[in-house]
């Protein structure tokens, strides 16, 4: 099968390395060559580490290398059967690469987008033929995380989804099928663990060590949110968070932080500048969380109440199947345990306390309950 993929950053790299590992041929290209030539530099230490760590031969690691063929030409992919895009987040670009590619390859060829937040109908809605057209969303990093999320738009054959969902297990991975809604599954579900999290350091409840702190030891998240948004990038998880309350129509529940807007706009991102919410040179030292047991409670079930109720609100709307949910936050974004699971060993009615009171306190939609919460 030949893919092609279109943009060769950590996403567009990390792709090219699952489909080629799987045995197909990968076409990458990129409007600037430099970055591809450093991809693939990196691409080959990862696969001679691999080759170290006895995790593969070295006759898999070249087999691997050499079917991925950098291309200086959109026009290179005209016999791919499948192209996945994985740019920048702009939907106006995305859309001119589109139109740009369907003149160059075969009707048969699927088109998709790995974008993590713009809808699938609005950038299959300028092409001459949408049907084709797909969200194949993978997890950073793509050779690393299991989890593909398949969306499917408004104008795609119907039958695409399925067909996508059984090609990504022949590669190996988790595919979940998603609505066409903003954020799709994980990104969607999972904005509270940022939001209120920056919330709450923005009342000066607790610092971003005690809420970090609080998650991994109350909730046994691998990491804490803060330290999350540091790996992803401030201005990354920034981006999508207005994306989402965008698309949602100014919905408060995604309201974007003032925090990360101005830790955006001083360019402390996280560790690729060296200083987030942590610092990160070489002998830096961070600031001990000053543990409380009281307020490392009131924390986690703030935070935790937050994601459970936006879980049950996609079961709700049948954003997914409940098994596609669950799924999707563990093997996507790493949580311990599904969020519907953890709404039942807490106890619903627990969480439908702690947001009534969460809203008695602030008065704000922030807070409203999914009519299904009560329900359950």
């Amino acid at each position: 099968m030949k893919i092609g993929i279109i943009g060769s950053g950590t996403m567009g790299i990390g792709i090219a390395q699952v489909a080629a590992t799987s045995g197909c041929e990968v076409f990458l290209y990129d409007a600037n060559s430099a970055q591809t030539e450093k991809s693939l530099t990196n691409l080959k230490k990862i696969l001679d580490r691999l080759v170290e760590k006895q995790k593969i031969s070295s006759e898999k690691s070249e087999e691997i290398f050499n079917k991925i063929k950098p291309c200086t030409e959109l026009s290179d992919f005209k016999n791919c059967d499948l192209v996945i895009e994985a740019i920048i987040e702009n939907k106006e670009i995305k859309t001119k690469v589109f139109q740009n590619l369907e003149e160059i390859v075969s009707e048969n060829c699927v088109i998709s987008s790995n974008t993590s937040s713009i809808s699938i109908t609005s950038l299959s809605s300028e092409l001459k033929n949408p049907e084709r057209f797909i969200g194949i969303h993978f997890f950073n990093p793509a050779p690393l995380m299991p989890l593909v999320e398949i969306i499917p738009g408004l104008l795609t054959e119907k039958n695409l989804a399925r067909k996508m969902y059984s090609l990504m297990e022949s590669w190996g991975k988790t595919p979940v099928i998603a609505k066409d809604v903003p954020g799709f599954i994980v990104n969607r579900i999972a904005r509270p663990f940022y939001g209120e999290a920056l919330r709450i350091v923005e009342e000066n409840i607790a610092t971003p060590e005690q809420i970090d702190d609080a998650m991994r030891t109350l909730g046994n998240f691998k990491m804490g949110p803060f330290e999350l948004m540091d790996l992803i990038g401030i201005d990354v998880n920034f981006a999508v968070t207005k994306t989402v309350y965008e698309d949602y129509f100014y919905d408060p529940k995604y309201k974007p932080s003032l925090l990360q807007q101005r830790m955006s706009e001083a360019k402390l991102l996280g560790r690729k500048t060296g200083k987030g919410f942590y610092d990160y040179a070489e002998n830096a030292q961070n600031p001990a969380a000053e543990k409380n047991e009281e307020l490392y409670q009131q924390i986690f079930m703030r935070i935790i109440s937050m994601l459970i109720n936006e879980a049950v609100e996609a079961k709700r709307l049948k954003i997914a199947s409940d098994e596609d949910l669950e799924l999707a936050m563990q093997k996507g974004v790493n949580y311990p345990q599904g969020l519907l699971a953890w709404g039942r060993e807490i106890g619903y009615r627990k969480i439908s306390e702690t947001l009534q009171n969460l809203y008695e306190e602030y008065q704000e939609e922030r807070y409203r309950q999914s009519p299904l919460l009560r329900k359950m």
